[in-house]
């Protein structure tokens, strides 16, 4: 039964929602969740096929976020660290470049690389000694201007952010024309110089799952979507519910339908596919990136490598991202695995395809101007990771962040 009224209600069991709810009650406070689907965690999902786990897109957690790293328990979340480096493939063959700070044995073969330019690569130490002092609230102070132009300012050459930038932050941010605000390349240069790229042993999933375990069970409804939102008021499929504060956790599509004034935000879009593999095609727990700028697979990873509870039984668990125009590629799974035989040889022939994940809305876009912050107005506030920044601490930040508002209220 849903109560007629409640002291904060909040609309959404996404990762936002479900941090500012857990917040909340942990302060003493009465709250209510509606979630519309029938799980909580938004579009950070995993789904088990064949024995395998399978996140709904290529998704990582970055152990060095600060506001999520306060909130969660990272010991319960099991979490299994990626190598501080990237595969890039170019002229048909793979080359390692690593993070040398971290993998100094590594130096040598990173620096002969032909991955950009020698400069490129002493360009990358300073930036990451200038980001590793940068407090995170100067990055989000910081002059507004996109990644491209900020990597230009920096110095790199053409062949350096065409061959490496625009294949691993494109993966980041889900385009690779690197039109993001060069805040968000800042933020996410400095995490990965602080931390560790990883996945949760039990998927991506564990992350919400962990989160909505912190709330009494009648705090959370699923399968209740909000028809419309008024101030004190939300009126549901059956009825209406009165709250003192309601807090507006959605997708930012989801917000604009609901809030009269409020702009929808753009959107990049991926499309993830997941192979199985008698064995791994490489034994590195690296992300592969295509450093040449052709075909449909923009990057991949071998997920069982980095945690072996991805797969049920040691076979391989091979993840596939595609972003831009070749999301909608026609007969993807068959082009793609043609360029991973390309890529493996014959031995990929014979991997099968698991599923295909297609997700337009993927990834609120974060053009240079992005302003971060909770919005709304009254008693009815806005929160979500399109209020602040795309990413799992974006989402978790503007949750905290709203519910830290509500109780100075």
């Amino acid at each position: 039964m849903i109560p007629e009224s409640v002291e904060t209600l909040v609309i959404g069991a996404g990762l936002a929602g479900l941090a500012a709810a857990v917040r909340l009650h942990e302060a003493g406070r009465e709250v209510l969740v509606l979630e519309a689907s029938d799980t909580v965690g938004g579009r950070v999902r995993t789904d088990r096929v064949d024995g395998f786990l399978l996140d709904r897109g290529f998704q990582v957690y970055l152990d060095a976020y600060p506001e999520s790293g306060a909130l969660l328990d990272l010991a319960e979340l099991d979490l299994k660290p990626f190598e501080p480096g990237a595969l890039v493939w170019r002229n048909g063959k793979m080359r390692r470049l690593m993070d040398v700070f971290r993998r100094p044995s590594c130096l040598l073969e990173s620096a002969l690389a032909p991955i950009g330019t020698p400069f490129d690569k002493l360009r990358v130490a300073r930036l990451r000694a200038r980001l590793s002092r940068k407090p995170i609230e100067a990055i989000w102070s910081d002059h507004p201007r996109s990644t491209i132009d900020l990597l230009r300012a920096e110095g790199f050459s053409e062949g350096m952010i065409d061959q490496f930038f625009r294949s691993f932050y494109g993966g980041i941010f889900l385009e690779d024309r690197l039109v993001t605000s060069g805040r968000m390349f800042e933020f996410t240069f400095a995490m990965f110089s602080r931390g560790s790229a990883t996945l949760p042993a039990a998927g991506m999933r564990a992350i919400p799952d962990q989160l909505a375990a912190r709330l009494p069970a009648s705090a959370l409804r699923l399968q209740t979507p909000a028809r419309s939102v008024e101030s004190g008021r939300v009126t549901l499929e059956g009825g209406e519910i009165r709250a003192q504060t309601i807090l507006l956790a959605t997708d930012g599509d989801t917000a604009a339908a609901l809030v009269p004034g409020r702009v929808a935000p753009g959107w990049n879009r991926t499309t993830c596919l997941y192979f199985s593999a008698p064995s791994p095609p490489y034994a590195d727990r690296l992300i592969a990136l295509r450093g040449d700028r052709t075909g449909l697979i923009h990057h991949l990873c071998v997920p069982s490598n980095v945690s072996p509870t991805y797969s049920p039984d040691g076979r391989a668990l091979v993840s596939v991202s595609l972003i831009g125009e070749a999301c909608v590629h026609a007969g993807v799974e068959n082009q793609v695995q043609r360029e991973l035989i390309e890529w493996f040889g014959p031995s990929a022939e014979a991997w099968d395809w698991l599923a295909t994940y297609s997700i337009p809305r993927a990834l609120p876009s974060a053009p240079p101007g992005h302003s971060p912050g909770i919005a709304g107005s009254g008693n009815v506030l806005v929160c979500g990771d399109h209020t602040r920044s795309g990413s799992i601490e974006g989402a978790i930040g503007s949750g905290r962040l709203a519910a830290e508002a509500i109780l100075a209220g």
